[in-house]
This record gives structure tokens, C-alpha cells and sequence, in this order.
């Protein structure tokens, strides 16, 4: 049998860092849910905007790497996709060196909308900033 590992002691502070840090996790999520809504997207529909708007190097955006980005099955994004391109956010075309991958852009009425979201959270990042900085820190409340 193997010996249990040794962890470092985890103190109250600690519990309550991470108690806050998921707090603010959670409330940024939830703003972030009434803003997708209120802008007439599913949450999962801001993500993907934002994923393929934010891609890496800024690069053309495959359904796979969308699924990676979302964390979600490729079937999933297909779906998805689908739904986006009937709403005119996206435009799916074929990549002219591998036609076996679709590649996505967005519409200017998905820019439109994902600029108006992305603006309202960065407002919310901007204030919950300075408690996050305390958490990741590990800096005691004051």
C-alpha cells in the first residue's frame, strides 16, 4: 500500500477564500445569464459568440474548436451552430483546404449584440476585480 499523501494544512482563511472566490464565480455567472437573456441569447448562445469572436490568434473557428472552447460534444455544437445560423448570427463555410470542416463567422448583427454584452461585462469584471484580486492574492479580507 502506498502512504497517504501529505497536503499542506488548509486553514479557515483558506475555506473562506474559496467559499468567496466561487461566490463571485457564481454572481458573475448569473449577471452574465440576465444580460444573454435580456440581449435575446441563451447564455449558451454569448458563449459561443464570444468563443469564436475571441478565438485564439484570432484565427477561423472550426464546429470542433467551438466544441472544445464550450467544453460540449461535437453534435452539441452542430446543434447549436444550427440554431445560430437560423437566428442570422452565424455564417458557416466550408474550409477550401479541408472540406470536411465547417468554419464559422459572425454575422454584424452578431457583432452588434456581443459588443453590447461584452461591454456590460467588462463593467461587472471591473467591479468585482478588486475582491477578486484580494482572493487570488491570498490576502486577508478586510
Amino acid at each position: 500500500m502506498t502512504p497517504p499523501k501529505s497536503r499542506p494544512a488548509i486553514s479557515q482563511a483558506d475555506y473562506q477564500r474559496l467559499s468567496q472566490f466561487r461566490y463571485l464565480i457564481r454572481r458573475f455567472l448569473e449577471f452574465s445569464q440576465i444580460q444573454a437573456n435580456e440581449a435575446g441569447l441563451t447564455p449558451r448562445q454569448h458563449q459561443a459568440l464570444l468563443a469564436i469572436k475571441g478565438f485564439p490568434n484570432g484565427g477561423p473557428v472550426a464546429v470542433g474548436d467551438l466544441a472544445e472552447r464550450l467544453r460540449i460534444r461535437h453534435h452539441s455544437a452542430v446543434e447549436l451552430v444550427n440554431r445560430l445560423a437560423e437566428a442570422g448570427l452565424v455564417i458557416r463555410d466550408q474550409d477550401k483546404s479541408d472540406y470536411r470542416r465547417v468554419l464559422l463567422e459572425l454575422t454584424p448583427l452578431a457583432d452588434d449584440r456581443l459588443a453590447e454584452l461584452s461591454a456590460a461585462h467588462l463593467d461587472e469584471l471591473s467591479r468585482i476585480e478588486p475582491m477578486l484580486r484580494r482572493l487570488l492574492s491570498r490576502q486577508e479580507e478586510t
